[in-house]
């Protein structure tokens, strides 16, 4: 039995979020290494351990669309777009009246 990190059993198919980044996708394969329970998760095709994912349950997986038509949500995207319209500077001189 592998378990996350508040020690909730993962299944194949299950979707996790991996807390250090917020990467969120599908478990795809599952195995246990020297006493190590890891998940490799679709989105990034990549093994992560076991207890540094979460199980997401269905409330918390709200498909939503963002520009790239892709039904999972990546995080890391949503957070480089986030400093982009921080770092933005503004100008007051952008809208001027006519008058």
């Amino acid at each position: 039995m592998v378990l996350d990190a508040r020690d909730k059993e993962i299944a194949l198919g299950n979707h996790v979020r991996y807390v250090d980044t917020g990467t969120i996708g599908e478990v795809i394969d599952i195995k246990t290494k020297d006493g190590i329970d890891w998940v490799r998760i679709k989105k990034t095709e990549l093994w992560y351990r076991s207890k540094l994912v979460e199980l997401l349950d269905d409330k918390d997986l709200k498909k939503e669309s963002f520009d790239d038509g892709d039904d999972e949500i990546d995080i890391d995207a949503l957070k480089k777009q986030s400093l982009d319209f921080e770092n933005m500077q503004m100008d007051s001189n952008v809208a001027e009246g006519g008058g």
